[in-house]
């Protein structure tokens, strides 16, 4: 040991991630985080039990230290083994696994206990080969407990990984032969849509400063934004590629998991006034690079830039329409650009929905506003913040966050008729008011401007199922679902209602029972489709517990605060719910 504290030790590392963390976060944040306690048990339990010990566990993540390389792999073994007995009371895609690698080598050790150095660097790089639910561990610690510990070993090769200058041998391990094979079975590939289709991954912050992340994001963001102008392009929704962020990533996988084509992967470093963007690429069905550039702007230079990347990611696509077809609606730049930096930041804070994001969203598009008053932008983010505080009861009283956010809709509007926000927002607002026909209008003015925005392709769905015509609003929702199909379950209860006024109560029912934590609202519907398809006993059931949630809840109130256009929607759905026993 030095005078600083410091000693270079030879140990085991093992590090661990959840896989599809922010999918599962975004799905059900309390359940999530109720399950990552319960593992984190597990992993402090094992690591204890085979003389390791836990280093950090900070957000998804466990780093442990092991004086030997069979304890490190005996207790990943035992910890995957414990995980995967405990998550078959869940649903598939409920479940929590974890990615495990394991490395033997040097690292520097300081007198706190934390640990430095490539050894702690090339096990967390060997988690991000392992697949959910499996290990991967390096050359050297195959060597080291090859006839150690009762497991199999599948050689990858070589394997080149990011920010370690030689190429790493790694295996994946399994108790047995027959677990050789990745222990999650990879589900079926998406079909490709027949036009050319893209997910743009997070960029990867190259400068270091968490300060600037929310650049590097909203950079992204433009990017899907500006490609799902074009009607073209398949472009799946940030919602979905957001998923991979901060994870290493094959594009097959993305290819497989997304149904795309193509994959545009990136880096930003920003300097000051300066900001270099680096982009590429992928054809992710063989994993070839189609093309790559890199741009050194001012950052002032930034809507140029991004115009700029746009029109060469799309001119590479193959089966795109020619120059003179493809139209550009382009937004009103704000006259600062520190504005526009708060607006990336708000935004981010705004899609974290939680309380304090909220309250610091909106700090953040005030600050906006301030700086450019006729940022529609800013205003219509401002609307949407104040909704979400007012619909998740962020404040109170919720009506009168209503009210101001429809002052910030119209500010606007009024700033800048072309905005798409602006104009999704104005749907929701004429949905609550019973405007169904205004509704419409403005929910077709945003979708002429963004065609595959899910968001805007499910709110069509919405308001045809309010109209009336519920067939081809289950057409529209299935397209949502398919544009962003990380955020389907979130749609479920929209394509459900609109499958019930189809009278297709069976698939309206499987459709509702992909919602993770029905509401009353859903149950009684559910209700209402077992009624109709004869299952008395399950729908006096959904019954029960939509009265549980919802004492007092009868058919009058419960149809009369719906917003159907048509009586006959409504009886249809009043009949349902006496079929199943709800009370008047």
């Amino acid at each position: 040991m030095s005078d600083h504290g410091l000693r270079h030790r030879l140990v085991a590392i093992l590090a661990a991630d959840v896989a599809g963390y922010s999918r599962l976060m975004a799905q059900d944040e309390r359940a999530t985080l109720a399950a990552l306690d319960a593992a984190r048990g597990v992993f402090k339990l094992r690591i204890d039990a085979n003389q390791g010990r836990v280093i950090d566990m900070a957000g998804d993540s466990v780093l442990a230290a092991f004086d030997s390389a069979s304890g490190a792999v005996s207790a990943a073994l035992e910890i995957q083994k414990a995980l995967a007995i405990t998550s078959e009371a869940f649903p598939e895609e409920r479940r929590m696994r974890f990615r495990i690698g394991v490395h033997l080598g040097d690292v520097i050790e300081k007198s706190d206990g934390t640990v430095y150095g490539d050894g702690v660097n090339i096990a967390a790089r060997l988690e991000g080969l392992a697949e959910p639910g499996g290990i991967t561990v390096s050359g050297m610690v195959h060597e080291a407990v090859r006839n150690r510990v009762a497991a199999q070993f599948a050689d990858l090769g070589e394997q080149s990984v990011k920010n370690i200058a030689t190429p790493v041998r790694a295996f994946r391990v399994a108790r047995d032969a027959s677990a050789a094979a990745p222990p999650a079975r990879a589900p079926a590939a998406l079909p490709l849509p027949g036009k050319p289709s893209i997910a743009v991954l997070p960029f990867t912050n190259m400068g270091g400063d968490a300060e600037h992340e929310y650049f590097a994001d909203g950079i992204v963001e433009d990017i899907i934004t500006e490609l799902s102008r074009y009607s073209e392009l398949f472009v799946i929704a940030r919602n979905s590629t957001f998923t991979y962020k901060g994870r290493a990533v094959k594009v097959q996988d993305v290819h497989r998991d997304l149904g795309v084509h193509y994959v545009v992967e990136g880096s930003v470093r920003r300097a000051g006034n300066r900001v270099r963007v680096t982009v590429q690429l992928i054809d992710a069905t063989t994993g070839n690079h189609v093309w790559a550039e890199r741009y050194d702007r001012d950052f002032v230079d930034l809507f140029d830039l991004q115009d700029e990347l746009t029109r060469a990611i799309v001119a590479t696509l193959p089966g795109r329409l020619g120059a003179a077809e493809v139209e550009r609606l382009r937004r009103k730049p704000p006259s600062d650009m520190a504005a526009f930096d708060y607006l990336l930041a708000g935004k981010i804070h705004h899609h974290r929905a939680t309380p304090e994001d909220n309250d610091e969203a909106l700090r953040l598009l005030d600050k906006a506003i301030a700086l450019d008053p006729q940022f529609a932008q800013a205003h219509a983010w401002k609307a949407c913040t104040l909704g979400q505080a007012a619909e998740r009861g962020f404040r109170d009283p919720p009506e009168k966050f209503l009210m101001l956010a429809w002052e910030e809709i119209n500010k606007a509007v009024a700033l800048d008729e072309n905005d798409v926000e602006c104009h999704r927002l104005l749907c929701e607002v004429c949905i609550e008011t019973r405007q169904l026909d205004q509704a419409m209008m403005h929910n077709e003015r945003a979708l002429a401007m963004n065609p595959n925005d899910p968001r805007l392709v499910a709110q069509k769905g919405e308001v045809l199922t309010w109209l009336g015509q519920p067939t081809e609003a289950v057409e529209w929702l299935k397209t949502a679902m398919r544009l962003d199909p990380h955020g389907a379950p979130a749609r479920a209860h929209l394509l459900g209602r609109a499958l019930f006024g189809a009278r297709q109560y069976g698939e309206a029912l499987e459709a509702f029972r992909r919602i993770r934590s029905p509401r009353h609202g859903h149950l009684a519907f559910m209700a209402a489709c077992a009624a109709q398809l004869g299952r008395d006993d399950e729908a006096r059931e959904r019954v029960a517990a939509a009265v549980a949630r919802k004492p007092g809840l009868t058919i009058g109130t419960f149809v009369q605060g719906l917003f159907y256009g048509k009586a006959s929607d409504r009886e249809h759905l009043a009949a349902g719910l006496r079929k199943a026993g709800l009370p008047e």
